[in-house]
């Protein structure tokens, strides 16, 4: 699943720890996240979102892979 959390941070200007504290997680997750480590649960995602003020869409794609 491709995603671009950290265009949206650029755009809202705010940083991964910023970010982390906004949505009760470590930095290291968010920063997981935006490399591909890790995937976010449904809620987590929908937090991020919400937080950049963006559709959940607008983060995170599906790529061909995941079907």
């Amino acid at each position: 699943m491709k995603n671009l959390i950290k265009v949206g941070r650029a755009r809202s200007n705010i940083t991964q720890a910023e970010l982390a504290d906004k949505v009760k997680v470590s930095r290291q997750t968010i920063n997981s996240i935006e490399t591909g480590k890790f995937t976010p649960s449904t809620v987590l995602a929908l937090k991020i979102a919400e937080v950049l003020q963006v559709n959940v869409n607008e983060l995170f794609q599906l790529e061909d892979s995941d079907w």
